[in-house]
């Protein structure tokens, strides 16, 4: 078999030019000389970077920290107060709900169930908020509670790959992974993306709520912890001194830039460009994830617990990454499918014990940016992937009190980033079980996302399988949401 033959009938255009030292793949070859500081290779030119479009749109926020309650917290029991719901709870739900609608759950005809939790208004913007949240309810004049969210999808995974990554099927790239792409990093010595975990497990759609999908794989989030080694295998291993891997990677950035001459394949630029941000990483993420350098009062503020892993934690981390020019740090933090099948998803009991894990790292969080001036320049996202039915589920006649998958609404919060500041948009019916005025659908959250960083939703986009992808979809039904914007 003549293998040269073989290459050339299988090779691409790009890789044609690439060999020819023309067009992209010698271009990308002419980044990746060093820039004369020793033990320091140059960042080398991702490909596609370069061919995007400048950001046209004035940015309002430069930085994005993400909070994902995996399991979606009920919004009747955090924000959106229905006495309507409480005067009728546990009577027969009327028949006009049940009709065309299908429940991943319920079966029968269930009861309605209104609140377990008291609600007060809060703040100069007399926003309602349940007394599940005492801490956050304090600052509550510094976000926009969005009542009116709708979804398509009813089932965890789909759902949470939808908002994320703009396709309920896996294989797309995440929101991180687009924003890192149309803006790069601030900090060369940190990945652009950053994920934080907590709750026990990783969210329900897996990694690839933070995969980059057909985007070149250096755009995928880092998944850190927040105990134990940050990142795995990044330190060096036993009987290798720093100088011995700034050799070794030295060879093997020779080797790859020979296979990047004779094949052309862009991931070999992502490979040479991964190695060298971890050997870079070395120095910085210990430095950064150390959060025992933070004074008394902070940890005081955040609830944090060092040495733990703790969603307080990781929004301490969170902050001190945006701090040092980390583009996209996401939260994820899971426990929030509240069913009502055991006392640990029960309403009564199982809903304050897991909001008492978040509330007062939440409030810590946007009082602690606000404070370093970091909050007008950060946008803060809080919300889960679907809402919850205003309905018992009663499984199998169980008796806790708990709610059903519910894409029909369902509340988030925003906040800090170019966001109004203590106002409510949208509202559901007096049951809470459709909305009623301004639905906001997850296209539109997400081309609001982009454009509050400056990028343009419509444009954003690159050619796989014979569509211009995009975080909103190929099609325009996304909106820039602009009654959000301050």
């Amino acid at each position: 078999m003549n293998l040269r033959l073989a290459n050339a009938q299988f090779a691409s255009r790009r890789q044609f030019l690439s060999r020819c030292n023309v067009g992209l793949g010698g271009l990308a070859l002419a980044s990746l000389m060093h820039d004369g500081k020793p033990g320091r290779a140059a960042e080398p030119d991702v490909l596609g970077v370069a061919d995007l479009p400048a950001p046209v749109i004035p940015a309002k926020a430069k930085n994005i920290i993400y909070l994902h309650m995996s399991g979606s917290p009920p919004q009747q029991d955090l924000f959106d107060y229905k006495p309507e719901l409480i005067k009728h709870n546990l009577e027969p739900c009327p028949d006009s709900l049940l009709e065309n609608q299908r429940f991943a759950f319920i079966k029968g005809h269930p009861k309605l169930l209104g609140t377990q939790q008291p609600f007060h208004r809060h703040g100069e913007s007399g926003i309602w908020v349940s007394d599940n949240l005492p801490h956050f309810s304090q600052v509550i004049d510094e976000v926009t509670v969005i009542k009116s969210m709708i979804t398509d999808q009813f089932n965890h995974a789909p759902a949470e790959l939808f908002i994320y990554t703009g396709s309920p099927r896996f294989g797309a790239a995440s929101m991180g992974s687009w924003i890192t792409y149309g803006l790069g990093s601030e900090n060369s010595d940190l990945p652009g993306f950053v994920v934080l975990v907590s709750g026990g497990t990783d969210p329900t759609g897996g990694k690839s709520l933070w995969g980059s999908g057909f985007l070149p794989s250096t755009y995928q989030g880092v998944q850190c912890r927040s105990s134990g080694e940050p990142i795995l295998y990044v330190n060096n291993p036993a009987g290798m001194d720093r100088d011995v891997r700034r050799r070794s990677l030295d060879a093997l950035k020779s080797l790859n830039e020979i296979e990047l001459a004779e094949f052309g394949d862009p991931e070999t630029i992502t490979r040479i460009h991964q190695y060298e941000l971890a050997y870079r990483m070395q120095m910085m993420v210990p430095d950064v994830m150390d959060i025992n350098q933070e004074p008394a009062h902070i940890h005081e503020l955040y609830g944090t617990a060092p040495g733990q892993t703790a969603f307080a934690n990781n929004c301490l981390l969170a902050r001190r990454m945006v701090e040092r020019g980390v583009r996209y740090v996401q939260l994820y933090d899971w426990g929030w499918d509240m069913h009502g099948t055991t006392a640990d998803t029960d309403i009564v009991t199982g809903m304050p014990a897991k909001c008492k894990t978040v509330d007062k790292a939440i409030a810590g969080l946007i009082t602690d940016l606000k404070q370093r001036g970091m909050l007008e320049d950060t946008l803060v996202v809080w919300g889960g992937e679907f809402g919850r039915t205003s309905l018992n589920e009663e499984r199998n006649g169980s008796k806790f009190l708990g709610r059903d998958h519910h894409p029909h609404c369902f509340s988030i919060w925003m906040a800090g980033g170019g966001i109004k500041r203590g106002t409510t948009f949208g509202e559901t019916d007096d049951l809470g079980y459709f909305i009623a005025e301004n639905p906001v659908t997850i296209r539109d959250l997400q081309a609001t996302i982009l454009h509050l960083m400056g990028l343009d939703p419509f444009k954003l986009s690159v050619p796989y399988q014979g569509l211009n992808q995009r975080l909103i979809g190929p099609t325009d039904e996304g909106r820039v949401r602009y009654e959000l914007i301050a």
